[in-house]
């Protein structure tokens, strides 16, 4: 069900010129929210729908607590809070306009529009360095810590021989399920940091390493650019990522090949 909230208004001082900072403009913000309403729907109970007043006073507080240089930003701060407020949101569109923008120019708005979904998102963590048991739990931990990320769930830990002729350690596996209203390239470089933080050195490909976290489904989706390909490439032909996954998601069917993960 869509829920729409248009041409709420917010005195607000945002702006990257110095007296946008301290001469508050008019700000229009229009919402567009999809969300699971049936039930709401069906027994008449706003307990059981998105809240609007809550919503629009949500929106009010982010517009108000702070001055943002860019409405870009005050777009992308509203849509997260919005999410992180009301679960019950699937996704969220927020446009912001600034009708009084100093421009020279005439016009009759300026805005920029941000858009949010939750996605269910599948990754598979590796380590063949050190404490790997440990290294993996701190992944997961420092995963669950991201803002926009919610860890829904985690397989088995196994141990899988080294593949591709370069790491010699014996690998420990798992896959983690989590829920993600970040974009797929913001949570790939969520997770490079993470990485990053925990000793991971990329000097050779396929060598051993601390910790490997690797995209491989991303809601449905199918991504090919310069350093995200969605569905993982190959990831069918690595049992220590299909086992794993076989634990959490076992009737998955992947958007590339319509095979379910079970019968991988």
């Amino acid at each position: 069900m869509k829920i729409e909230i248009n041409g709420l208004e917010v005195i607000a001082a945002h702006g990257v010129r110095p007296e946008e900072k301290v001469t508050p403009q008019p700000f229009l913000f229009d919402i567009s929210l999809e969300a699971d309403c049936e039930e709401a729907a069906l027994v008449d109970d706003v307990n059981k729908t998105v809240n609007y007043s809550a919503v629009c006073e949500k929106v009010l507080k982010v517009a108000t607590a702070k001055s943002y240089n860019l409405i870009e930003a005050l777009a992308r701060e509203c849509a997260f809070s919005i999410m992180e407020s009301f679960p019950a949101v699937t996704s969220a569109t927020v446009k912001v306009s600034k009708p009084k923008a100093p421009v020279k120019a005439v016009f009759s708005n300026i805005s920029v529009t941000y858009f949010a979904e939750r996605n269910t998102v599948y990754l598979s963590l590796g380590s063949s360095v050190g404490d790997r048991e440990r290294t993996i739990k701190s992944a997961v931990q420092k995963l669950s810590a991201l803002r926009g990320v919610k860890v829904l769930r985690t397989s088995s830990m196994i141990k899988t021989r080294p593949e591709g002729g370069v790491a010699k350690n014996e690998f420990v596996n798992c896959a983690v399920e989590i829920s993600t209203f970040l974009t797929p390239r913001a949570l790939l470089e969520k997770i490079h940091n993470i990485e990053n933080h925990l000793g991971r050195v990329r000097s050779q490909r396929w060598a051993d390493r601390t910790i490997d976290i690797d995209i491989i489904f991303f809601g449905d989706k199918v991504i090919s650019e310069d350093g995200l390909g969605i569905p993982h490439p190959r990831y069918m032909e690595r049992s220590f990522v299909t086992q794993p996954l076989k634990e959490l998601c076992p009737e998955k069917v992947c958007p590339l090949t319509d095979i379910a993960v079970k019968d991988m």
